[in-house]
């Protein structure tokens, strides 16, 4: 590369040229927990809190309805994402099961005319309501709580550079270096769904000389993470050339 730096070490009969990728920045690499999923259930809350706003306390009655149903539906899918992990298997076989319930209540309201409105209006009679100000100290309280995530990680991250791997920890700052010119990397996608929400996964790392695999959890942005890494691992290199004069 044009910007590595280049030392050079005799050795008996030839020259060692150790190119090395000190200009390409650090990569940093963080584990959240899974409460960052949660963040369509905060918008939607969000959203549910100015409609009711600007809606008005005298109609909240009538037009309280449609936010706190799409409010309890968002909040049910989010939290089976949270819960559960959907593997690429996983996903296309729950995606073939869903496919087979549709065509079978497709079937079913086909040949039953009259059961399609007697469901419609059961479902109708389930009103559910909810305030501004209960949007509102929803979204706030998940928003205090993605705050102490954020903070907390400030105490708690990886550094990858081209020639050490290093373990941000503690109040202090403590920190752990491992070497990282041999580091092995394994990218794991274990949730299709929380891949589409942050483009999350998981990251084993395998320091050279370390028996453990350290193991990061719902890395964010995973894909670039990677990229980054296999190209500074990748930056250096180790050329011997003989003398034979």
């Amino acid at each position: 590369m044009a910007d590595d730096h280049t030392s050079e070490k005799e050795a008996g009969s030839g020259d060692m040229h150790i190119a090395t990728n000190d200009g390409l920045d650090p990569v940093f690499l963080v584990s959240y927990p899974k409460i960052v999923f949660l963040y369509p259930t905060v918008l939607v809350a969000l959203f549910g809190a100015i409609y009711m706003w600007a809606m008005g306390n005298e109609a909240a009655e009538d037009y309280a309805t449609m936010p706190a149903r799409l409010f309890l539906i968002t909040l049910m899918v989010n939290l089976v994402v949270v819960s559960f992990d959907f593997p690429r298997t996983t996903s296309l076989t729950w995606f073939f099961a869903t496919v087979a319930v549709c065509v079978g209540l497709w079937t079913l309201f086909h040949l039953n005319v009259e059961l399609a409105p007697w469901i419609t209006a059961q479902l109708a009679k389930i009103t559910p309501k909810a305030n501004a100000a209960f949007y509102l100290i929803f979204a706030l309280s998940i928003l205090f709580l993605f705050t102490c995530v954020i903070l907390s990680r400030r105490f708690d991250y990886w550094e990858v550079r081209g020639n050490e791997l290093l373990h941000h920890h503690g109040v202090l700052s403590d920190l752990e270096r491992f070497s990282a010119p041999n580091l092995r990397i394994d990218k794991e996608i274990n949730d299709v769904f929380e891949y589409v929400l942050l483009r999350s996964g998981r990251l084993i790392l395998h320091p050279s000389q370390e028996r453990r695999a350290i193991v990061l959890e719902n890395v964010m942005f995973i894909n670039q993470k990677e990229d980054r890494i296999t190209k500074m691992l990748g930056a250096l290199q180790v050329r011997v050339r003989h003398d034979h004069s």
